[in-house]
């Protein structure tokens, strides 16, 4: 636990046609090979095209292919729109590590002001849960399951925890509130990646367990460190139990 990580969030915007989303994230897959952890906006390849769902999931399917044939040593987050065997669609989390999927998530709280319960239907709370890679131990909250204290209890233990997000610019204070609480509450790293289209927050950023944070909101990639060796020393002498 004295390792030292490097980690960035991107805060990208989405393009259109879909394939130039992809594009920019390969791009800065090749500017961060140095980075341990690279994780993206919460459906950063398509949007919620929910118009086009079909699509978009055609789509996810390729980015994931993609992705699993150039990931490698890294650690890769974001979430794609998925098309289900019935026919029913999922926002899912995906972490590539070692050129696969290591861990897949559907979102479990849907977001009814943006109309997500109206075209997607939610994920089990069983899927929200720990898992670990080379040691350490990730979490993932999609958005909305940020503001959710049920949620953060069933990650509690994670070394890190992933936040891709659509975050909405009137609510811009509640994500700059929530994720350093659950930084500090869970004592945790929380990565924050934050859409930069003009109606969302930005606010992107890593929290530290101390308190610290790297943000910025007028860049497109974010970078810090993950300090194990700080996780193991706060959980030593502040004792959450």
């Amino acid at each position: 636990m004295s390792r030292i990580l490097k980690a960035s969030v991107l805060q990208i915007e989405n393009l259109a046609p879909y394939h130039r989303n992809l594009e920019r994230l390969l791009y800065h897959l090749d500017t961060l090979k140095d980075q341990d952890i690279v994780l993206a906006p919460e459906v950063s390849m398509t949007d919620y095209d929910y118009e086009h769902l079909e699509a978009a999931a055609a789509f996810g399917e390729e980015v994931e292919r993609v992705l699993c044939e150039r990931v490698g040593d890294q650690v890769v987050g974001l979430t794609l729109l998925t098309r289900h065997a019935d026919g029913r669609y999922t926002n899912d989390a995906v972490v590539i590590h070692d050129h696969r999927v290591v861990h897949r998530q559907s979102k479990h709280k849907l977001f009814a002001l943006g109309e997500e319960d109206k075209h997607l239907v939610a994920g089990s709370v069983e899927g929200v849960r720990l898992f670990e890679i080379d040691g350490i131990r990730y979490g993932v909250l999609i958005c909305f399951e940020l503001r959710f204290k049920e949620l953060w209890r069933r990650l509690e233990g994670a070394d890190v925890i992933l936040v891709p997000s659509q975050w909405g610019m009137p609510r811009k204070r509640h994500l700059e509130i929530l994720a350093p609480a659950l930084a500090v509450m869970n004592q945790a790293y929380v990565l924050v990646a934050n859409s930069a289209k003009g109606t969302m927050a930005a606010s992107s950023a890593i929290y530290s367990p101390s308190g610290g944070v790297v943000m910025e909101d007028m860049h497109e990639v974010i970078s810090g460190e993950i300090d194990l060796g700080l996780l193991k020393k706060m959980r030593r002498y502040i004792v959450m139990r």
